[in-house]
């Protein structure tokens, strides 16, 4: 296994920090994570033709269901 050592400015730590500690890990883990999924191929395609999926068929969806809701409604947040 090898080891990445990389400095950041005390603005880009202090934000990692608080992402990793809202999803409930370590800085060391959530940087890790955040580099693993950057250098997954597979990932990035399915990311890239996710976004032109939703370019091309988004306005159908739309015109279909409606507009995404902004905000869970009351009881569907308790059901999940």
């Amino acid at each position: 296994m090898k080891q990445l050592n990389v400095r950041l400015d005390d603005t880009v730590h202090e934000v990692l920090e608080q992402r990793a500690e809202a999803a409930g890990m370590s800085l060391t883990d959530y940087a890790r994570k955040v580099l693993v999924e950057e250098a997954d191929e597979q990932r990035e395609r399915f990311l890239t033709a996710a976004a032109h999926f939703s370019q091309a068929w988004g306005p159908a969806f739309e015109a279909e269901f409606g507009p995404y809701p902004s905000t869970v409604r009351a009881g569907k947040a308790d059901a999940a």
